[in-house]
C-alpha cells in the first residue's frame, strides 16, 4: 500500500510542477521545478524512497529510449550523419576520457573507474529539456534535428561506457582488448534484438489483425510492451538492452509506414506515449528532488574525507566539472564544423559558415536530463565482497548538480544567443511538403474520378459533391505551384482559413456541451461528436 501511495504522490507532483511551469512568467524548466518539488517532499515527509537500481533501470530507460527512436526524423539522421556519429561517438569517448581524468584528479578519492563512470553518464544529452527551454525562441530545425540524433545515439553509448567503467570497478580489472570485443557483441547483438524483436512482433499482431480485426487498445498495449521485450532479451543474451531499445524504436518507425494500423489506433497511441514520456521524465526528476537532501548528505561527508571540510566544496566541484564538460564541448563542435567545412570544400561545395553564436548554441545546447539522472542511479549499491560503492552519493550528487546547472545554463543562455539571430531560410522542407501535397491531392483527384467513373446511374447530387470535391483539390494543386508573391499570399489565405475554421471547429463543439448538459443528448452520441471535433481541431490546429 506504501508503494502505491509513493507512485500516487509522484504523479501528482509532476502535474502540480507542469502548472507551475505554465503560471511561471520567466519560462523556468520543468526539471527544475520537478526537483524543487521532489526536494520539498522529501523534506515534509522526513522520509526517502529505497531504490533498487536494476529495477529502476528497467522500468525508465527502455520506453523512453524507444520512443526517442521511434519519433526522430529520419532523413535528418542520415543527412547529418557526420556530424551527429562525430558529437555521438567521438564527443563521448572524449568526454569519458578528459572529464574522468579530471574529476580523478580533483577527487582523488574517487577511484578512476567510478571517475569515467560518472564522466561517461554525464556524456548523454536531452534534447527534450532544450526544446522546452527553446521553445521561445526560433531555434534552426537542422540544429534540432542534430541535437536529437546526437542524444539518440549518445544515449547509448554513454550509458555502455559507463557498462565498462562500472564493471572495472567492481572486478579491479579492465582490459582494452576484451572491452573492444565485449563492446562489438554488446552493440551487434543489442541492433540486431531490437530489430528482430519489433520486426516479429508487428508482422504476427498485422497477420492476427488481418484475421480476427483490430482492437486498438490491444495494438496500444503491444507497443507498450515492446522495448522491454527487446531490452529483456538482449540483457539475458549478454548484449546491450539499451541499444536493443533504441533499435526497436527505429525499427518501429519503418515497420509504420506500411501503414498497416488504423487512423483511430495512432491517434490514440500517441496521446498514450504522449502521457507515457510526460509521466517518467517528469518522476525521475522528482524523484531526483526526493533524493538530494540524502545524497547532499551523503556527499558532504565524502567531501570531508578527502580534507575538505567545508560541504561548500561540492558546489566548487559541480561548478568545475561544468565548466571541464563545456570546454571539451566547445572544442569538439569547432573541430567538427572545420573538418565538415573541409570534406564539404574537397568536394568543390561551398556550404554557408554557420554564426559564431549558433556555435556556441549549439555547445550550450548540451543539457544534460533524464538519461543522464537515471543512469547515474543505477550505480551498485555495494562491491561484491559486501562494501559500499566507493563514492556513490557523492557520484549521484555531482550528477544531480550537473543536471540543474546545465538546465540553468542553457535557460538563461539560449534566448539571448538566438534572439535576432539571421538565419538561412530552410525552404528545403517547405518545397518537399508543397510537393508531397500535391501528390496527395493527385491521388485523391484520381481516386474521386475512378469512384464517380464507376458508380452506374449516381444521382445528380452525388455528382454534385464529386464534382465539389475534385476542385478542392485542384485549388490546392494550384495553389501549391505558385510561387513568389502568389505563394506567400496563398499561406496568408490557409492560415486566415485555419483560424475561421478553428472557431467554427470551437462553436460546435461548445453547442454539443450544451446540448449535452441540458441532457438533450445521449452521452455516448455526445462522445462520438466531441470526439469527431476534436480531430477536426486537432488536424486545422496542426
Amino acid at each position: 500500500m506504501e508503494s502505491i501511495a509513493i507512485v500516487l504522490v509522484l504523479l501528482l507532483a509532476v502535474v502540480v510542477s507542469s502548472m507551475l511551469v505554465r503560471l511561471s512568467p520567466v519560462g523556468v524548466p520543468a526539471p527544475l521545478v520537478q526537483i524543487a518539488l521532489g526536494a520539498a517532499i522529501s523534506v515534509g515527509t522526513g522520509s526517502s524512497i529505497t531504490l533498487e537500481p536494476e529495477v529502476f533501470f528497467l522500468l525508465f530507460l527502455p520506453p523512453l529510449l524507444f520512443l526517442d527512436g521511434w519519433r526522430i526524423p529520419k532523413e535528418g539522421l542520415f543527412r547529418d550523419k557526420g556530424v551527429i556519429l562525430e558529437l555521438a561517438l567521438g564527443l563521448v569517448v572524449f568526454t569519458v576520457l578528459g572529464v574522468g581524468l579530471f574529476i580523478h584528479l580533483m577527487i582523488p578519492s574517487m577511484p578512476l573507474p567510478v571517475a569515467f563512470a560518472l564522466a561517461a553518464i554525464l556524456s548523454p544529452t536531452d534534447p527534450i529539456a532544450v526544446s522546452a527551454i527553446a521553445a521561445r525562441v526560433p531555434v534552426p530545425k537542422r540544429l534540432m534535428h542534430i541535437l536529437e540524433g546526437e542524444s539518440l545515439l549518445n544515449d547509448a553509448s554513454g550509458l555502455v561506457c559507463m557498462r565498462f567503467a562500472v564493471a572495472a570497478a567492481l572486478t579491479g580489472s579492465f582490459s582494452l582488448t576484451a572491452a573492444l570485443g565485449t563492446f562489438v557483441w554488446l552493440a551487434l547483438g543489442g541492433v540486431a534484438i531490437g530489430i528482430a524483436v519489433t520486426w516479429a512482433v508487428m508482422v504476427a499482431k498485422d497477420a492476427v489483425s488481418r484475421r480476427i480485426g483490430e482492437d486498438t487498445s490491444v495494438q496500444i498495449l503491444i507497443s507498450l510492451l515492446i522495448p522491454f521485450a527487446a531490452y529483456l532479451l538482449a540483457e539475458h543474451l549478454g548484449c546491450s538492452g539499451i541499444l536493443a531499445a533504441v533499435a526497436a524504436g527505429i525499427t518501429m518507425s519503418y515497420v509504420e509506414q506500411r501503414g498497416q494500423v488504423m487512423a483511430a489506433t495512432r491517434v490514440r497511441r500517441s496521446v498514450v506515449w504522449d502521457t507515457v514520456q510526460f509521466a517518467l521524465n517528469g518522476v525521475i526528476f522528482v524523484i531526483l528532488g526526493e533524493q538530494l537532501p540524502g545524497i547532499v548528505a551523503g556527499a558532504a561527508e565524502v567531501v570531508r574525507e578527502t580534507g575538505h571540510h567545508d560541504p561548500l566544496w561540492l558546489v566548487v566541484y559541480v561548478v568545475a566539472i561544468n565548466l571541464a564538460l563545456g570546454i571539451l564541448r566547445v572544442s569538439w563542435v569547432w573541430v567538427s564544423l572545420r573538418l565538415t567545412l573541409y570534406r564539404a570544400a574537397q568536394k568543390g561545395l561551398t556550404p554557408p559558415r554557420p554564426h559564431r553564436r549558433l556555435v556556441i548554441a549549439t555547445s550550450l545546447a548540451g543539457a544534460r536530463g533524464a538519461i543522464t539522472l537515471s543512469g547515474i542511479l543505477t550505480l551498485p549499491l555495494a562491491m561484491p565482497d559486501g562494501a559500499p560503492f566507493p563514492a556513490r552519493d557523492l557520484a549521484i550528487f555531482l550528477a544531480a548538480g550537473v543536471i540543474i546547472v546545465s538546465l540553468v545554463a542553457a535557460s538563461v543562455g539560449l534566448p539571448p544567443l538566438l534572439k535576432n539571430l539571421e538565419l538561412p531560410p530552410e525552404t528545403e522542407e517547405a518545397t518537399k511538403e508543397d510537393a508531397a501535397r500535391i501528390e496527395a491531392a493527385e491521388a485523391a483527384i484520381r481516386a474521386l474520378e475512378a469512384r464517380m467513373e464507376q458508380a452506374d446511374g449516381a444521382r445528380e447530387t452525388d455528382a454534385e459533391i464529386g464534382a465539389r470535391l475534385l476542385e478542392i483539390y485542384r485549388q490546392r494543386i494550384e495553389g501549391r505551384t505558385k510561387t513568389g508573391s502568389e505563394a506567400e499570399e496563398l499561406r496568408r489565405m490557409e492560415a486566415a482559413e485555419r483560424q475561421l475554421r478553428l472557431t467554427a471547429i470551437r462553436a460546435e463543439r461548445e453547442a454539443i456541451f450544451k446540448a449535452s448538459r441540458a441532457r438533450r443528448l445521449p452521452d455516448d452520441i455526445a462522445r462520438k461528436l466531441i470526439r469527431e471535433i476534436d480531430l477536426a481541431e486537432a488536424r486545422w490546429g496542426a
